[in-house]
């Protein structure tokens, strides 16, 4: 199993030192938030973003992909019926995927919940349909380019529209694209009816990308939730991509939380029986 960790865990710290921490640490990949690489990632260039994912392999890292993709700028919007916003959120998609492709990632998780938000006048089958029709058509932009869309099932807490990894995979199915997958989050997953080795069966053929975190918003293993269980799900799926750290909380301080949540990591995996 490769370990990352997500860039915004370090917060104010440079590109160079974030990754001579992460590394240190012992983590083999970074997970980016375009935002933070430029207030507005839409004013980022492709020749600026190959220069960050050279920062960051020259510190002896890999940069797994993006994630965070519509927080900003402001404006982007998934579902909406308005064609003008669909339209913008497509074209910076594709600028994001553009991004991500020259800093040599290889996947973008969709997550953004409130930019995918269901008016509450409007027909799911049709927010659904107009959906599809946008991650198709930057699916095929992104297939030129070898990166995958992972989309991100959230819990109801967080956005009404693709609540659950069922709810995600049927999405994805209409879409139908090889490039547009399923991304699973530990801290999500917690909120949905089954157990999360269930889920993460029932997923394995989707399942391209996956954030280790707990519901205290923590990293795994800083919090109730156990993570044997997952790590021993994802085995037994015979995942073999990135686990990636993502905390929402950074109170305790970049360090500590990449250090404990790492350890938690090596001792899940290593303690989980051999298939």
């Amino acid at each position: 199993m490769k370990f990352a960790i997500c860039n915004e865990t370090y917060q104010g710290w440079s590109l160079s030192d974030t990754c001579v921490s992460a590394f240190d640490t012992g983590y083999q990949g970074l997970e980016i938030a375009p935002f933070t690489l430029n207030e507005d990632p839409s004013n980022l260039t492709t020749l600026e973003a190959k220069s960050m994912g050279n920062i960051v392999r020259e510190h002896g890292l890999e940069v797994v992909g993006f994630h965070w993709l519509l927080v900003k700028p402001e404006g982007m919007h998934l579902t909406t019926p308005d064609s003008a916003v669909r339209q913008k959120t497509l074209d910076f998609g594709k600028h994001l995927a553009d991004l991500c492709a020259e800093m040599g990632g290889k996947v973008m998780v969709w997550g953004s919940p409130k930019q995918r938000n269901l008016d509450t006048n409007d027909s799911y089958d049709d927010a659904a349909n107009r959906a599809a029709d946008l991650l198709r058509s930057l699916g095929e932009h992104c297939a030129t380019l070898a990166v995958s869309i992972a989309m991100e099932p959230l819990g109801p807490n967080e956005t009404n529209f693709l609540t659950s990894a069922a709810e995600t995979i049927k999405l994805i199915d209409k879409i139908n694209h090889p490039n547009i997958r399923l991304h699973l989050d530990a801290k999500a997953m917690s909120a949905e009816a089954g157990s999360i080795p269930e889920i993460i069966d029932s997923s394995r053929d989707y399942t391209i990308h996956f954030h280790a975190n707990d519901p205290n918003l923590l990293g795994p293993g800083m919090g109730d939730l156990e993570f044997q269980p997952i790590a021993d799900a994802l085995e037994n799926a015979s995942y073999d991509r990135w686990v990636s750290v993502e905390v929402f909380d950074y109170s305790p301080g970049a360090e500590n939380i990449a250090k404990e949540s790492l350890q938690n990591l090596k001792n899940a995996f290593k303690s989980t029986p051999s298939l």
